[in-house]
């Protein structure tokens, strides 16, 4: 099993990574702030513009540790990539099976499969254990819509129907997701999904989460040998890690969006780490971004019983889990991609 390493999440705008020998550098200026050796690393998350030394984008490249460029405010911009891992002919079959209509939706169904049979179980827990709080009745409803879906997902021939599938699933999941929401109702309600920009406090925790699970997901794909450009339900786009977000939507509910829960629900954010632009646009200060990555770190620390392999594995390696998985299924040593199906 992969070893789960450290995330290096760098916040400051203002500092610039170097390479000396073999550690990464971060500087303020002349002024040194941090020095961490990369054999300790699995992937760099920069929220900045300064950037970073030639010489550490190809060290990075040369030990397969992913270096991701973000705004300040959490937007991905770019990765430092090295030579393609893996066996070149595992790509070429990723590459046959996004060019074939019937396999690829084959795939795309299991993805969607799990998104929104963990959509269910998360409503399903929040019946459970804070029956006093939400409105066990609407979230049961909607929690029976979802898994009379399942059904339909599974045998799905066609990408624009699982689509649709999808966006109606994701609707009522999202139809009742303020109602997860225990504390502060005030200043973190859900009143629908908004992006690009997000113009409240709970969808700019959930953009930003996003970006880190994307990120994770991108660099599982790209250890075990997978192209993450190169997608099944997400199609092809120029700059867009297609497979990543394939990969992501399975965790989505079950992963970012309870951490999501957790830092409102725990008082870990507050609505004072939050501003409004002129645009409407709702950002976060450096402070709460801060708290966000040190609980995200975490969380992928905590052991979950994986359901398909049924191992224990930290939160953090289920991306690189599934990735392994689902290369395997590739070269035709599974039968079916499995999803991680949580309860």
């Amino acid at each position: 099993m992969r070893k789960l390493l450290n995330t290096l999440y760098v916040t400051s705008p203002d500092t610039y990574l170097a390479l000396e020998g073999q550690n990464v550098m971060v500087y303020r200026e002349e002024e040194l702030l941090l020095r961490i050796p990369l054999h300790t690393l699995e992937q760099i998350l920069y929220f900045g513009y300064k950037g970073a030394s030639p010489a550490l984008m190809g060290a990075c490249a040369e030990h397969g540790i992913r270096l991701a460029f973000l705004t300040p405010h959490g937007r991905f911009l770019a990765a430092a990539c090295g030579r393609s891992q893996g066996n070149v002919l595992l790509r070429l079959q990723q590459v046959r099976a996004s060019d074939d209509p019937m396999v690829r939706t084959r795939f795309a169904r299991n993805f969607i499969f799990g998104k929104v049979f963990n959509s269910r179980w998360v409503l399903e827990r929040a019946t459970r254990d804070h029956a006093m709080q939400v409105d066990v009745a609407a979230l049961k409803n909607v929690s029976r819509q979802l898994g009379g879906q399942l059904p339909t997902i599974r045998e799905c021939i066609s990408d624009e129907q699982l689509r649709g599938l999808e966006g109606v699933s994701a609707e009522q999941y999202f139809r009742v997701f303020d109602q997860l929401i225990l504390q502060n109702k005030k200043a973190f309600y859900f009143h629908g999904r908004n992006r690009r920009p997000p113009m409240d406090n709970v969808n700019a925790l959930l953009s930003f989460v996003y970006t880190l699970l994307c990120n994770d997901c991108c660099s599982a794909l790209e250890a075990v040998g997978l192209d993450p450009y190169i997608g099944f339900l997400h199609r092809e786009r120029p700059g867009r890690t297609s497979l990543a977000l394939d990969l992501m939507e399975e965790l989505r509910s079950v992963f970012a969006d309870r951490f999501v829960l957790s830092l409102i629900n725990n008082r870990i954010v507050t609505e004072k780490g939050f501003y409004q632009q002129e645009t409407g646009a709702v950002r976060m200060n450096d402070e709460t971004r801060k708290a966000i990555l040190a609980g995200w770190q975490a969380r992928k620390q905590e052991f979950i019983r994986h359901p398909f392999l049924q191992e224990k594995v930290p939160w953090g390696l289920v991306p690189y889990v599934q990735a392994m998985l689902l290369g395997r299924c590739l070269r035709g040593d599974l039968e079916e991609y499995p999803p991680f199906l949580w309860k």
